[in-house]
């Protein structure tokens, strides 16, 4: 499988295999033609270095992850282990023997690709995320905003880009979810500051959909999908995300 994989991140990422250490001649690592970071190594070694059975020589990966919790679960599944050589916190080594299947281990490669890449290509690579972000109706009339126009501006949020979802909270006397908006442009410069508000820039969102006050209140995100605040954007849970969609 290692052949493969080699083949699949040369065809997809144009990165090609540099190996570094004579003394190591099977180890290839794999970086960014950017900002030159390391996202995949390829290595034959003993099972014993990471803890597996056998005592032949096996063929593995190492891919970075930052998703902590994702890799608890995952080191608890046969194949996955603690990154051989490399930050055991942050990398991850997955054997090549099948059973992980080819289609997870690419998947984890194009994980760590991301994990890895500068801010700029990110941008690029990163899938399209649902957010959950606050309005004040004491500041801005967000009730009517969508009256006259179906897009308009609104304070950029840390993390947002183009093609990402929001929902859009109101706070009281609403204190519900009202709109479902997609997001087609990002990084509009413009400079405000008052006692109340700041903006460094803004962002264009688009009306898809429509919520009436009494489905998604303060209530409801508290005691069914464990929201206890909206102060800034946030990522929704999966099952609030599924409601969202159908409501």
């Amino acid at each position: 499988m290692k052949e493969k994989i080699i083949k699949y991140i040369q065809k997809k990422y144009g990165a090609k295999p540099e190996y570094l250490w004579k003394r190591y001649p099977g180890y290839a690592i794999y970086r960014h033609d950017d900002n030159r970071k390391w996202f995949a190594l390829t290595a034959n070694i003993m099972p014993d270095m990471i803890g597996a059975p056998g005592a032949e020589e096996i063929e593995v990966v190492n891919v970075k992850i930052d998703d902590l919790m994702l890799r608890d679960i995952l080191l608890q599944q046969e194949g996955y282990y603690p990154g051989y050589h490399m930050n055991k916190m942050n990398w991850m080594t997955i054997v090549l023997d099948g059973t992980v299947p080819y289609e997870a281990v690419c998947s984890m490669i194009d994980a760590s690709f991301e994990a890895t890449a500068s801010a700029k290509k990110k941008k690029n690579f990163r899938q399209p995320k649902e957010w959950i972000i606050p309005a004040n109706p004491k500041y801005y009339d967000i009730v009517h905003a969508f009256d006259d126009a179906t897009e308009i501006d609104w304070k950029q949020g840390a993390g947002i880009i183009k093609g990402d979802t929001v929902y859009m909270y109101v706070g009281a006397p609403v204190s519900a979810v009202l709109y479902k908006c997609k997001v087609t442009e990002t990084d509009i410069p413009y400079k405000y500051e008052d006692k109340n508000l700041t903006i460094n820039s803004l962002m264009k969102i688009e009306l898809v959909k429509r919520y009436r006050e009494d489905q998604f209140t303060f209530d409801v995100l508290k005691k069914e999908y464990g929201i206890f605040a909206v102060r800034g954007p946030r990522g929704i849970p999966n099952s609030l995300s599924a409601a969202l969609k159908k409501g």
